[in-house]
């Protein structure tokens, strides 16, 4: 197989020539991408459904607003957070499997970019990544605390079984989604060459912008190339 060079911790950003309303003007942060797929978060859905409502002991720690995101269409019932730890830049990491066996959360590593169906499992995919990767024998770096586990930069997965106030003193921002989006081997490769996704340098505060609805605008907008004049693009472009 050819080797597939990782974008783990990078930024999809949804061109306007994507067609499938479920990533329509989309900001998805890959949380793993390699040969066997790839599984992300889409930054930009936030839902009416607060925090406290589902996971009322991580409540205080998310961000404003402190809602649950929809993270894609795949297996809506599973919770995961995603924060950052500021200081924990040195050293990078993939994400460890969410269910425990080397797998992706739909346990055959195969999920849905495009298409938004799959994935039927109940648990906390955020949850049962962290606790694989506190598993006996697993080495963590010092500066990892307990109960988070580094993805790319100070941007990591929060195990949502753990007791909050194993992160409350460090994390410096959290986010709760509901679901996922994930691609099989070679999906999202295809779907880069259609033409369907930009591919961009995430940040920390990309995680907890306080204004998602304009996520997708602001991270074309810093880019210091063409991506730049993509931001001004309308919302409808036959008004154009």
């Amino acid at each position: 197989m050819t080797e597939v060079s990782s974008l783990t911790g990078r930024l999809l950003v949804a061109t306007p020539a994507l067609a499938d309303p479920n990533f329509d003007r989309a900001v998805v942060l890959l949380l793993d991408h390699d040969e066997e797929g790839s599984l992300g978060v889409i930054l930009n859905r936030p839902t009416p459904v607060g925090v406290a409502d589902i996971l009322a002991p991580w409540a205080a720690l998310a961000g404003e607003p402190g809602v649950v995101f929809q993270g894609g269409p795949v297996s809506l019932d599973s919770a995961l957070g995603v924060a950052v730890v500021p200081g924990a830049l040195s050293g990078e990491g993939g994400v460890p499997s969410v269910d425990g066996d080397g797998g992706r959360p739909d346990g055959d590593g195969e999920g849905s970019g495009g298409g938004g169906e799959g994935g039927e499992s109940g648990e906390s995919a955020g949850a049962a990544a962290a606790q694989s990767a506190d598993r006996g024998g697993d080495v963590r770096p010092d500066d990892e605390p307990l109960g988070w586990r580094r993805v790319h930069g100070a941007i990591g997965l929060v195990d949502l079984e753990a007791p909050p106030e194993l992160l409350a003193a460090v994390l410096g921002s959290l986010r709760i989604f509901a679901g996922y989006a994930g691609w099989g081997p070679g999906q999202l490769e295809d779907e880069l060459v259609e033409g369907a996704w930009y591919v961009v340098e995430s940040e920390p505060g990309d995680v907890s912008s306080p204004d998602p609805e304009r996520l997708w605008r602001a991270v074309l907008r810093r880019q210091r190339n063409e991506l730049a004049m993509v931001a001004t693009y309308p919302d409808d472009p036959s008004l154009n």
